[in-house]
């Protein structure tokens, strides 16, 4: 365990919203059915963790949680025996349950845009999880690299990124390999259905958080066809939503804004591509990338939506013990609060804060403690209520 003397409990926080969520749409207090899938690197690791955390929520919630997890050992290893990622069925599989809480894929002997399309995104994108949610805020006794950031208001974002298309889309190819003329493509796909859809859930989100500012992040001087789109296609959902503020920014400035005037950031929505590094410099303004959770969504609920640490396989630390399973606990949380189980969520957040509080981190975050450590001290604060 660390060294450090414990400090007494943060103060119970209440985060803004990073999802909305509709009351109608959710059972609580009924069995949710979760598949859980480690997948490769540490992945298997931090969802161990957080099936033992989610496990002690259940069992000191006085019967108000019940949670039931089958596991798949879905990945890389299969790969290599089978030369499939998941079965030919696993998507019927799947489809059969209330949520996935997803751990890594990539493996250092199996090149990484096979193991990605193989596993993440082909569970992704067949399922209609178009809206990538990954939310960033100051947990209490992580600290910045901000200099100007020092308390939890002034880090609080949601980044929420299109989840279906645009610059992975899959389409392109390559011809006359290994010649000097080969051409490569890497066609960006945008239609007005998904960047409309994504837009709404954008909006909705900012609404519902008590800011209620949205960010439209694109390249559109440079990219002067799809961005484009992008740009009209938020003005016109904006009209709906009259009582969000819309700006504007390019990635490249927004980048400097992140890192510069973090304080007048709040809900962010931006392309594939483009979210997907925003949120990994986000996650590390933040603490750690192994802090940071992720949510992909159907937004409709008509399949399971996937719960995930951002952080990857970190093939690096694999089997050390000292993978940080914050990200996981986070993204736990949730998973929950999709599932409409808005107490255990803060109950689960609470214990988080206090133990981070505490300084019981993993060497990411500059501490001394292992997996386990983490894991159990979530658990005694679970156990205290």
């Amino acid at each position: 365990m660390s060294d450090t003397q414990a400090q007494p409990p943060a103060p119970a926080s209440a985060p803004t919203p990073s999802m909305p969520v509709d009351p109608s749409a959710v059972r609580p207090g009924t069995r949710h059915r979760i598949a859980t899938i480690g997948g490769d690197g540490i992945g298997p690791e931090v969802i161990q963790a957080g099936v033992k955390v989610l496990h002690t929520l259940a069992h000191t919630s006085a019967g108000t949680l019940d949670l039931d997890f089958v596991d798949f050992d879905w990945g890389s290893d299969l790969y290599k025996r089978t030369g499939r990622f998941l079965p030919q069925d696993g998507l019927d599989t799947l489809r059969q349950f209330d949520a996935i809480f997803f751990g890594s894929v990539g493996a250092p002997d199996v090149p990484d845009h096979i193991s990605l399309w193989g596993l993440r995104l082909a569970i992704c994108q067949p399922l209609q999880q178009y809206a990538n949610v990954r939310p960033t805020r100051l947990i209490p006794g992580i600290s910045s690299p901000l200099r100007s950031v020092t308390a939890p208001s002034h880090l609080d974002w949601v980044i929420i990124r299109e989840n279906s298309e645009g610059e992975y889309a899959g389409h392109g190819g390559r011809s006359h390999s290994g010649h000097d003329h080969e051409v490569a493509t890497e066609v960006s796909v945008f239609t007005r259905t998904a960047v409309r859809r994504i837009m709404r859930h954008a909006f909705a989100t900012a609404r519902s958080r008590p800011r209620k500012t949205l960010t439209v992040v694109t390249k559109s001087n440079a990219q002067r066809y799809g961005l484009v789109m992008w740009d009209d296609v938020a003005l016109e959902v904006s009209r709906d939503f009259p009582d969000v503020h819309m700006d504007r920014m390019l990635v490249d400035a927004m980048t400097v804004r992140m890192t510069m005037h973090p304080q007048s950031i709040d809900t962010v929505v931006a392309t594939n591509l483009h979210a997907d590094i925003l949120s990994d410099l986000a996650a590390a303004l933040a603490g750690s990338i192994g802090i940071a959770p992720t949510a992909n969504l159907d937004p409709t609920r008509a399949n399971p939506s996937m719960f995930e640490p951002i952080h990857g396989s970190a093939f690096d630390i694999t089997g050390k013990g000292t993978a940080n399973p914050v990200g996981a606990f986070w993204s736990a949380a949730m998973m929950l609060e999709w599932l409409g189980e808005a107490d255990s969520s803060a109950r689960l957040m609470r214990a988080i804060e206090r133990i981070c509080h505490q300084a019981i981190f993993t060497p990411d975050l500059g501490g001394k403690c292992t997996t386990d450590d983490v894991t159990e001290a979530v658990c005694n604060e679970l156990r205290r209520k």
